[in-house]
């Protein structure tokens, strides 16, 4: 009776010291958010949402080639797979951690045969020992040590998650921007087409006023020259196109060998994307919460390592039957038992306990600098792409008035040029200035679409 009673009160009193957890409390890092954005945004106070789903962000762009691209994205993309895996094994080290909560049993059978011999049985005798242990085993949570595995776990497990989500919206903002790189690549080869064609019936005009008198051998061969150096420029863009094509075939899953997206014009203006307040940052970016989650692990990780410190307390206890034969096991002579607790603690170590709990702490430290480097970039890309769309609105404005100058300029230059009063050189001159005046507005709309696309980026995906 007395030892059942000492029994039960080792129990008891371990449950009582498991609420007694050792390690710091945490608290979320502390970090400095403007109260807007230079564009003139208010502040609010951040309300977690982490998990808030992103969602379909590009079907802003009401391009139908790119929804379906970014739904096979989704399901095919081994970046975001891999991910996926990761989520999966963070998850499965938080059940093993949750798994030391509760005690071992283990059962052993075994069948032992043996001869013994002694000086009063000379020949020895044989018989067979059959025996069926039941052992458990546990190790109450004195100080937290299992929590603060499970906590640490846990939060590593919430940061592979916000891992996923951040890789899932790079991707698709990395298929988005290499799309509408394809698109202004075909209005480049498409611009330079219709250049072609233009130089072709230019070329026309020249040969026909040389063969009737009113021309020159050299504006011919000027005009022959620029086709030709037209026609290449027009052919070299194949190159970058089948790039990006090739980039988009791996970004959904596919062979680049497999993979063709035809052709198509893009006359979208970028849509306008709402920035929201700075500390919408802290809410819906993923990287960010990755970034706290990890804090928040190494956290839990420096109370894990202080609990070496204290002692542990083991339960165990082991029950069964051994007999001669299996036919008697229940018989209660056949029954064994045995149970009793052990405490062990570490008198000495050299100092290793204290270099462990450093180590940690200087590991969650790291996770602070790298949280608060998180949200100033974060900060720093929202600002970049709200600039950029600022001035590249202003820029494109400004050159499509170039292009329309350049424009005036050719049609002046030819009627001077059919006129007689100016050489073929300044029609030329005035046709390569509208071409690069076009090319180069295709390229600033290109540059207003990826900055609007890193913009969705830089605030989550979400708004």
């Amino acid at each position: 009776m007395l030892r059942q009673i000492t029994i039960t009160g080792i129990f008891l009193a371990g449950a009582l010291l498991a609420a007694c957890t050792v390690g710091p409390a945490y608290q979320k890092p502390a970090v400095a958010v403007p109260p807007a954005y230079k564009e003139g945004m208010a502040w609010h106070p951040a309300k977690p949402q982490d998990s808030a789903p992103r969602g379909k962000w590009w079907e802003i762009y009401h391009d139908r080639t790119l929804n379906a691209l970014e739904e096979r994205l989704n399901v095919s993309n081994q970046n975001i797979a891999a991910a996926a895996a990761n989520v999966e094994a963070a998850r499965a080290i938080l059940k093993e951690a949750q798994a030391q909560y509760f005690p071992v049993v283990s059962l052993d059978p075994s069948i032992v045969r043996q001869r013994a011999a002694s000086i009063f049985t000379p020949k020895g005798s044989t018989f067979t020992s059959y025996s069926l242990p039941l052992e458990a085993s546990w190790e109450p949570d004195l100080f937290g040590r299992v929590r603060n595995a499970v906590h640490a776990s846990l939060f590593s497990a919430q940061a592979s998650e916000a891992d996923l989500e951040s890789i899932r919206l790079s991707e698709q903002s990395e298929l988005a921007a290499d799309y509408f790189a394809l698109r202004f690549q075909d209005e480049q080869i498409k611009l330079l087409n219709d250049t072609v064609a233009a130089y072709g019936n230019a070329l026309e005009l020249v040969n026909d006023q040389y063969i009737s008198g009113a021309g020159t051998d050299e504006a011919v061969a000027q005009a022959q020259t620029q086709l030709r150096t037209a026609k290449a420029q027009a052919a070299s863009l194949g190159i970058l196109r089948a790039q990006y094509e090739h980039a988009i075939a791996v970004l959904i899953g596919q062979p680049a060998s497999s993979f063709a997206l035809s052709a198509g014009p893009f006359t979208a203006v970028p849509p306008r994307v709402p920035a929201g307040l700075p500390s919408d940052l802290l809410e819906r970016r993923p990287d960010i919460a990755a970034a706290e989650r990890s804090v928040a692990a190494a956290n839990a990780q420096v109370g894990e390592a202080e609990t070496a410190f204290f002692p542990s307390l083991t339960l165990g206890g082991e029950a069964g039957f051994q007999k001669f034969s299996p036919d008697h096991w229940l018989a209660l002579p056949s029954l064994v038992w045995s149970v009793g607790p052990a405490i062990a603690q570490t008198v000495f170590d050299g100092g290793q306990r204290s270099a462990t709990v450093k180590q940690f702490k200087a590991n969650y430290n790291v996770t602070v600098a790298n949280y608060r480097q998180t949200v100033l970039t974060a900060f720093q890309q929202v600002e970049d792409n709200l600039a950029a769309l600022r001035i590249l609105a202003q820029v494109v404005s400004e050159q499509d008035e170039a292009v329309k100058a350049a424009q005036r300029n050719l049609d002046e230059a030819s009627a001077r040029y059919k006129a007689g009063l100016d050489p073929y050189l300044n029609v030329i001159a005035a046709q390569t200035s509208l071409l690069a005046n076009k090319q180069q507005a295709v390229n600033f709309r290109t540059q207003q679409m990826t900055a609007n696309v890193q913009l969705v980026k830089a605030l989550g995906g979400a708004f």
